[in-house]
């Protein structure tokens, strides 16, 4: 009955605006808008699912957007729900003002550590693919989000200036770039980190199995 109620409003144009609908079909919109099912639930509110965040940190050139894209390709294939937080693309918008000091590298990390854990709070699965060479920092995200996956994704600083294509490195050498991390920059690598994807050693496919498995394990996937 309300189905067909609702189809004769619709006919007669009162649920497009064109008359006034009328008080049962009034109500069942209401119920239709504010019921917390599947179909109409409130963007706002968090998921059962369980989010998390997956941090890939490591050198540039050391293979993160690789490995955070690859994984982010399969988890979709599953239906699952990803966004993908690259930290190049991250300083082209979110962190734009942001230069490369340890002041302006730690507050980079912190916002992009902001958008993750709003978005692991809401179920979704976080890649985010940053250098963020400072443990602390690290750590201070870690905290902040709670659900959260270390990948330590490494690569000798030797084999990443090979892999440089943007020619980054070349120009920190020659000191055109400045505070350059592995150059005139420290990294810091992760004395714990729940994953370790040795670049050099291994073929993407298995660090991307080694990200998945760690997801598995945990109950995120």
């Amino acid at each position: 009955m309300a189905g067909k109620r609702l189809l004769s409003c619709w006919r007669r144009g009162a649920l497009w605006g064109w008359r006034k609908p009328c008080f049962e079909c009034t109500t069942l919109l209401l119920e239709m808008i504010f019921w917390q099912g599947p179909r109409f639930r409130d963007p706002y509110e968090p998921m059962s699912r369980r989010g998390v965040t997956v941090w890939f940190t490591g050198l540039s050139g050391a293979g993160k957007t690789t490995l955070s894209c690859g994984v982010a390709q399969q988890l979709r294939a599953w239906g699952l729900p990803v966004e993908v937080l690259d930290g190049d693309l991250v300083r082209q918008h979110l962190t734009k003002g942001l230069g490369f000091s340890k002041v302006d590298r730690e507050e980079n990390i912190r916002r992009i550590g902001f958008v993750a854990e709003m978005l692991t709070r809401h179920g979704v699965i976080v890649l985010v693919s940053a250098i963020s060479p400072y443990r602390a920092a690290r750590q201070e995200v870690r905290q902040y989000i709670g659900s959260f996956i270390e990948v330590f994704v490494d690569a000798p600083l030797e084999v990443c200036e090979r892999r440089d294509v943007k020619g980054l490195y070349r120009k920190a050498r020659a000191g055109l770039i400045q505070h350059f991390t592995g150059i005139d920059d420290p990294y810091e690598p992760p004395e714990q980190p729940e994953v370790v994807c040795k670049t050099a050693e291994q073929s993407i496919s298995e660090c991307i199995d080694l990200v998945i498995q760690s997801l598995k394990s945990r109950g995120y996937v």
